[in-house]
């Protein structure tokens, strides 16, 4: 069984910072790309960033020079560390990890963590 579990989401205003972790645990063989989505209300889940397991990132546009993504492989954590943070960054955060579970290659996902910015 693979469990993913996220902290460290808040309150925070805007121009503030937040880091969010993300802890993968388990029956876990290899993990390969690993990245954190988010959700405002009333809009689709969107990709905010992701690493693969050789440390190449990728960012939405929107968070390209303010948020970076990074991970301990040896812990099997991802991390998201959100700097100068704006009120249209509120969303729940989602961490997910494609890996293999045994043989089995799947996408897994967290239970998310909520980021509010207020003004």
């Amino acid at each position: 069984q693979v469990q993913l579990v996220e902290s460290g989401g808040g309150l925070v205003q805007a121009g503030g910072s937040l880091r969010l972790s993300c802890v993968v645990s388990g029956n876990i063989f290899r993990i390969n790309a690993m990245a954190w989505y988010r959700q405002a209300p009333g809009k689709q889940r969107e990709l905010v960033a992701s690493v693969t397991s050789g440390g190449r990132t990728n960012y939405a546009d929107s968070v390209k020079g303010r948020f970076t993504i990074s991970r301990d492989n040896a812990k099997n954590t991802v991390f998201l560390q959100m700097n100068s943070l704006k009120l249209e960054d509120t969303a729940v955060y989602y961490c997910a990890a494609d890996l293999f579970a045994g043989s089995l290659r799947s996408d897994y996902w967290g239970q998310g963590t909520q980021v509010t910015v207020s003004s």
